[in-house]
């Protein structure tokens, strides 16, 4: 039994877990789009260049983390953007779902008004099910608009969700 997951806004004695549970997901590369991995320099600075950067605590561990931003400027800049990362060792076990719901709160009270998410890969269902379950909908898919680490294209499917 997994103890309660809280999220809170990230400390800088965070910084060596969230290094970690982020480089993961970069490393296994089905997810996210950044190829390059974040050290301590680079990844104090990305962490701290978002609009908010959260993590999920279950008990003393750090299970995962996010980063929310606007998706785009001016005329669009109403629209957030997040990324999740979830540790392997606590996927799951509802993790995920905490840090989403979080970001929607979270990017409402920052006035967003939108939450949408560009490249959500077409094989990764569970959390296109988390998505829709949270009442995301999907806008269509980008043929081959994920490249993955062996050198093969795979579709994406973005989403998106009002928040007011």
């Amino acid at each position: 039994m997994m103890d309660r997951i809280d999220v809170r806004e990230y400390r800088e004695e965070d910084l060596p877990e969230m290094l970690e549970i982020w480089n993961e997901v970069v490393k296994e590369g089905n997810a996210f789009p950044q190829e390059e991995l974040l050290d301590e320099t680079t990844g104090r600075q990305f962490f701290a260049s978002q609009s908010r950067t959260a993590v999920a605590v279950a008990g003393e561990r750090l299970a995962g983390l996010y980063i929310l931003h606007p998706n785009n400027i001016g005329r669009c800049s109403h629209i957030a953007n997040a990324s999740y990362a979830v540790s392997s060792g606590f996927r799951g076990m509802h993790v995920g779902r905490a840090l989403v719901l979080d970001s929607l709160d979270a990017a409402a009270s920052l006035g967003f008004r939108i939450l949408q998410f560009n490249a959500v890969v077409r094989s990764n269902v569970r959390v296109k099910k988390l998505y829709e379950e949270l009442g995301f909908h999907p806008l269509g898919i980008i043929s081959g608009g994920f490249r993955k680490p062996d050198g093969e294209y795979e579709d994406i499917c973005p989403y998106w969700r009002e928040l007011i």
